[in-house]
């Protein structure tokens, strides 16, 4: 149901055709990335988080990690990540699957600047088993993003670690 239903969104900005479906799991960005071919990096992941004012999508760049104090500086509050339990009553999607396309009436959704570097990205579709290819133009339109946030970490070069 979680795939159709991104499916069903995606399919009112024409963008359904491009869905990658997998006969292996793609649960985490080193299983999507195996499944798509890609660096890490350019999986999309769907961070979901709990704000006073409702549940929240951070899309981040595979290879980004939250930092706190970014994070509290965005939203007024410390990053708090929904219970697995509760991502799909809240979120629409079942973890492992979570994606900004057909999420739950007020989900909103926030794009991180990790992002930025690449052209394409690899969301997941619905589903631990499937993905789809987005320019970052498609990206912002598709998931209703309210915009462009910079809380995370670790995927700027001076930020990685050596090794």
């Amino acid at each position: 149901m979680s795939f159709e239903r991104a499916k069903t969104h995606l399919e009112q900005f024409g963008l359904a055709g491009r869905i990658l479906e997998f006969g292996v799991s793609s649960a985490t960005v080193e299983l999507a990335a195996a499944a798509v071919g890609c660096e890490p990096a350019r999986i999309a992941k769907s961070l979901s988080f709990l704000l006073p004012s409702g549940p929240i999508l951070v899309v981040a760049a595979g290879d980004a990690k939250v930092d706190n104090t970014r994070y509290k500086a965005q939203f007024s509050t410390k990053a708090k990540m929904l219970p697995a339990e509760q991502v799909e009553p809240l979120i629409g999607h079942g973890v492992g699957g979570v994606c900004p396309f057909g999420v739950e009436p007020g989900v909103k959704v926030y794009l991180d600047e990790s992002l930025r570097r690449f052209p394409l990205v690899y969301p997941a579709a619905g589903t631990a088993a499937s993905a789809v290819g987005l320019t970052l133009p498609e990206l912002e339109a598709a998931s209703g993003a309210i915009g462009w946030v910079d809380v995370c970490k670790g995927w700027r070069p001076e930020e990685r670690q050596p090794g």
